[in-house]
């Protein structure tokens, strides 16, 4: 763990975070590499380090995950960008949210070994979180969806104001050109499109920014599954 110590000391002393932070961090990088049952096949040493960790701590560039009070994590996963945001941002409140039941028994798990009081999982489809509509300040996605179904998961659970932060790889016009489009059709507006490089051997990562101008429609969310079968935006 030298190695891998030496790159979170770092990316905490960027971040201006704590040593206790550090020691969750690690925390969370063993119980990775420790539990079979994790659903990532990146789960050791310096790879896991950069790929999760210090990709989804490239979202304390934002002003409006830095303010934000109630964050959700779409498609959760293995718990990146969510896990990672509620370690360094300790007081806001993070929504894990995710449908299929073994991924949230170790979501579970992942919070309790590091000690994670901020977070909590949400098994439950985001089209069906009605308790959370217009509730969240910011939503973060990582490898969810084509840009014009995330921003149909998001855009119902953001209040007016509130921003989805989309992590996303190489640039594409014409999927830009659809979520324009959705965007539009929702109550979103583009704010940002940030190249970012959360370390050294990374490229064509891009943060995605939309924020809410207006109320989504209430015909949103569609009935589960019909985002991914017929997306908005052409």
């Amino acid at each position: 763990m030298s190695e891998v110590g030496a790159m979170l000391r770092e990316a905490l002393k960027r971040h201006e975070l704590t040593p206790a932070q550090l020691a969750q961090f690690e925390a969370v990088l063993e119980a990775l590499e420790g539990d079979e049952h994790a659903p990532t096949a990146v789960r050791t040493g310096r790879e896991a380090t950069e790929r999760h960790l210090a990709d989804s701590l490239v979202g304390l560039d934002f002003n409006c995950l830095i303010a934000a009070d109630a964050i959700a994590d779409l498609g959760a996963g293995a718990g990146f960008p969510g896990v990672a945001l509620a370690v360094a941002l300790p007081a806001a409140r993070i929504s894990l949210v995710e449908s299929q039941r073994r991924k949230c028994e170790f979501l579970e798990r992942l919070c309790a070994t590091a000690r994670i009081a901020n977070a909590s999982v949400v098994c439950a489809r985001a089209e069906q979180w009605a308790p959370a509509a217009g509730a969240n300040d910011a939503i973060v996605a990582r490898a969810l969806a084509a840009q014009p179904v995330v921003l149909e998961y998001a855009a119902p659970l953001l209040r007016n104001g509130g921003a989805l932060v989309d992590w996303r790889g190489k640039r594409d016009a014409a999927e830009e050109r659809k979520a324009a489009a959705a965007a539009a059709e929702l109550g979103l507006e583009l704010c940002e499109i940030r190249a970012v490089r959360p370390f050294a051997t990374a490229t064509d990562r891009h943060v995605h920014v939309f924020v809410k101008v207006a109320e989504t429609p209430v015909r949103f969310p569609r009935r589960p599954g019909i985002a991914r079968k017929r997306p908005l935006g052409g």
